[in-house]
């Protein structure tokens, strides 16, 4: 058996092969391919606890020891570990199918592991999936010679809110710290004490912090690390097991979600070498449980007399379709930008061709003048131009606008790995180094905010072919900043746009944006809209300009907007939330509301629809890559609730339409129907006399959120919560000289409409006269300041209750 090994154009490269023979079957692989890897092609089943394929070699478990006779090489005929020895030309390798004495090695190490090794496999949480039982089984000795008493540890310990540890059961593997040295960074657990004593510990003085750390529980080949959250909850066996995609960002990572008896227990990291390898984040991993709070929404409510009563279906569809048909034309559509792709594309049929509006928007977050034509013109229906595999091998990478680790996090894993792996240059235009840039080893182009433009320009020389630009939603909050982008990508840059929210992608592919229809075309061309309404089946398409969210939401308060459909919003991720929870709560407008829970938009709503969770339907993301990710069925036996595109549906029939669709298929077949539409995209003009950011007195605002926060779809995951990084004010040591700050000083952050109170943070790679503050941990800084990052701030130390500093 031999395995050909292609070069990119085609041709056998097989200069690059060498020829070994494992068990007596001759394989030609790669050079530098360890033998372990070699006998996995052959079928060869070598045992192991140390080996991972995406961690170094370290030899430590002994366990896949193997035999090289003289093989012309000159090898000693001894055991050698096949997790760290390379294939060489004419190797001839022997393991335990072929070798007593290697199938001797392989029961004594097993013997040995079991010495201290407690059984009390029924109880553990590894127990059915544990590599130790099947290699026990497979490879290890009938019985046990061992007559002593076994070693015991206080058990379980917290190396984190998150993670505990049974020490006894280690078999000292290091797949744990080889983990948080090599793959995430956090280097805060290692192996401690010698000889018998070892055991995989913290440092006193640094607890084990880490965005990944669930990882290492599903890497760990015993039970020697569990979670808090699945500890005890149930047997592999016991457990129904669906791949699904995750919904926490743009980075579309494949999941494992298993659930029992129709409650999910618990989410694994999937196998998707060209996304998210085998690796997620604990937001990712742990941040399932929103959908289970007491405010679930299971049926309809109406509001009578000024309260939210429940009501049957057909009351409150007729509820809505009176509001809606009140308001006719004079409505408004907010989808926000966690929606399936086919959830979202009904939203923009229901918009046009049931509404007859072109009012309709995604980003319920902040957002510049540049964005919507920015992202019409070069992001919808872009082909899959850089990915995940690119930013391993990419020369440079600069981030503009975007922190990997708090934002996308398998971005940040891909980009370490080249960092460490390919010496992946990384540039963070950013007002100061964060802990996830150090990690990556990036070099700080220290930048306030509103000063990317600048930025840019500033290391132009650095921005040549071989460079990929990686630009962040919060890009479009500054002037110039996105027509920058495009002219450098105009010069053969590479670039890719990475929002923060899974959705985003797809709802701009589904047209949830007032100038773009569904399929990437201009709402504005004449030659697009009688193409939809071919397709569509109906005689008119609205062709009137369509408005924005900030728009909709001022129409809103001053009266001229009659109605909105909103779906998915949350509130506290807008620039004003209280201006937008004014606008909703408006007597002058009819608010329907499809949600899964109770919410500030359900609190001042007309009338409020129950939907499903994602884990009760089928459906599809578009990560950053524009790559499609499923979404599959999780629940099989969910509420009788519907998905949002059945609500649309029977709202669109009771208004005397036909939506054309009523599951998530069939929207997709619809939505399939037309992307592969010829016509032009809408061209991209920089917005007219962009103001600068606001001067005057006071600091710049910095401000972005972090992974783990107090966002709603983390409800209910408290003990993740508890791994949050503790919120801070940042300030450089000269601004906090000039204002008289000293470190942890507790200051506030104000302007006009609030303050928020926080620990100040004296950071030396700080940027001067600009304060940096967490979106949404612990303050809502938004809500209480009104103001945007590029905003002027005030920042003044807390006064005592005596007056004094």
């Amino acid at each position: 058996m031999s395995t050909d090994v292609k070069k990119p154009d085609g041709e056998v490269a097989k200069a690059d092969l060498v020829t070994a023979t494992i068990d007596g079957i001759q394989v030609s692989v790669p050079k530098g391919t360890l033998v372990i890897r070699a006998a996995e092609r052959l079928g060869i089943d070598i045992p192991r606890f140390c080996d991972h394929e995406l961690l170094d070699p370290v030899a430590a478990c002994r366990q896949c020891l193997v035999e090289v006779p003289d093989g012309g090489n000159g090898r000693p005929m001894k055991p050698q570990p096949a997790c760290a020895l390379t294939v060489m030309p004419n190797m001839v390798v022997e393991t335990a199918a072929t070798n007593e004495k290697v199938a001797k090695h392989q029961q004594g190490m097993l013997e040995f592991l079991l010495i201290n090794h407690p059984l009390d496999c029924p109880i553990c949480d590894k127990g059915g999936e544990c590599p130790l039982q099947n290699q026990t089984m497979s490879h290890g000795p009938g019985e046990s010679r061992f007559e002593g008493l076994k070693r015991t540890y206080p058990k379980p310990v917290n190396i984190s809110a998150q993670i505990l540890i049974d020490r006894e059961r280690c078999v000292l593997c290091q797949r744990c710290t080889r983990f948080g040295e090599q793959i995430s960074g956090d280097d805060f657990i290692s192996l401690s004490e010698r000889g018998a004593l070892s055991q995989i510990n913290i440092y006193a003085s640094h607890p084990y912090e880490s965005y990944f750390s669930g990882n290492i529980v599903q890497i760990c080949p015993v039970g020697a690390l569990t979670s808090v959250d699945y500890r005890f909850q149930a047997r592999p066996f016991d457990l129904v097991s669906t791949t699904t995609t995750c919904e926490h960002c743009a980075s579309g990572c494949q999941l494992r979600t298993d659930h029992r008896h129709f409650q999910v227990k618990r989410r694994l990291a999937g196998d998707d070498p060209e996304v998210n390898e085998q690796w997620n984040c604990d937001k990712g991993r742990f941040g399932f449980y929103y959908g289970r709070q007491a405010d679930r929404l299971s049926y309809p409510l109406v509001r009578r007399d000024g309260e939210l009563v429940p009501a049957s279906w057909p009351e409150a569809i007729d509820a809505a379709v009176a509001g809606l048909k009140a308001a006719g034309a004079s409505s408004g559509v907010l989808t926000g930008g966690r929606l399936t792709l086919e959830n979202a594309f009904a939203y923009s049929k229901f918009a046009r061709a049931v509404l007859g509006t072109n009012s309709i928007d995604f980003r319920t977050r902040p957002y510049g003048a540049d964005e919507a034509g920015f992202l019409a013109a070069e992001v919808t229906s872009r082909e899959i131009d850089v990915t995940f595999t690119d930013l391993e091998n990419a020369a440079k990478v600069v981030l503009v606008g975007f922190e990997p680790e708090e934002e996308s996090s398998a971005v940040f894993l891909r980009l370490r790995k080249g960092n460490r792996k390919n010496g992946t240059r990384i540039l963070a235009v950013a007002p100061f180094l964060t802990n996830g840039s150090r990690k990556l080893g990036a070099v700080l182009v220290p930048t306030a905010p509103g000063d990317e433009v600048q930025a840019l320009d500033s290391i132009a020389a650095e921005l040549d072919e071989g460079t990929i630009v990686l630009v962040g939603e919060r890009a479009g909050l500054v002037p110039g900043l996105l027509p920058k982008v495009r002219e450098y990508a105009a010069k053969g840059l590479r670039w890719a746009w990475i929002p923060r929210r899974a959705g985003e992608l797809a709802a701009l592919e589904a047209g949830c944006l007032p100038q773009l229809l569904p399929g990437g075309r201009p709402a504005s061309d004449a030659s697009a809209r009688v193409d939809l309404q071919a397709a569509w089946g109906i005689d008119h398409l609205p062709d009137t300009a369509g408005l924005d969210a900030e728009q909709m939401l001022a129409a809103a308060a001053a009266g001229s907007l009659k109605a909105l459909v909103t779906a998915a919003v949350d509130l506290a991720d807008m620039a004003d939330p209280e201006a937008a929870y004014a606008a909703l709560a408006s007597d002058d407008v009819f608010v329907v509301s499809l949600e899964q829970r109770r919410s500030a938009v359900t609190e001042v709503a007309d009338v409020v629809f129950p939907v499903a969770l994602l884990e009760e339907q089928l459906g599809t993301f578009i990560n950053w890559e524009h790559r499609l990710r499923p979404v599959n069925i999780i629940n099989t036996d969910a509420p009788s609730v519907m998905t949002d595109v059945r609500v649309l549906a029977a709202l669109a029939d009771a208004l005397g339409s036909d939506l054309g669709m009523r599951t998530p298929p069939q929207a997709q077949a619809a939505y399939y129907e037309i992307t592969d539409w010829e016509g032009a995209k809408p061209g991209f003009t920089a917005a007219a006399g962009a103001p600068a950011q606001a001067g005057g007195e006071g600091l710049k605002l910095a401000s972005w959120h972090q992974a783990i926060d107090d966002s709603r779809c983390l409800d209910g995951a408290e003990t993740l919560r508890l791994t949050a990084p503790a919120p801070l004010a940042r300030i450089s040591p000269a601004t906090a000289a000039a204002l008289g700050v000293r470190d942890g000083e507790p200051v506030t952050i104000g302007t006009d409409s609030g303050e928020v109170v926080l620990p100040a943070a004296v950071t030396a790679s700080m940027v001067d006269d600009v304060v940096w503050a967490p979106t949404n941990s612990g303050v809502e800084l938004f809500r209480t300041l009104h103001a945007r990052p590029g905003d002027r701030v005030r920042l003044a130390v807390v006064k005592t209750a005596g007056g004094a500093a």
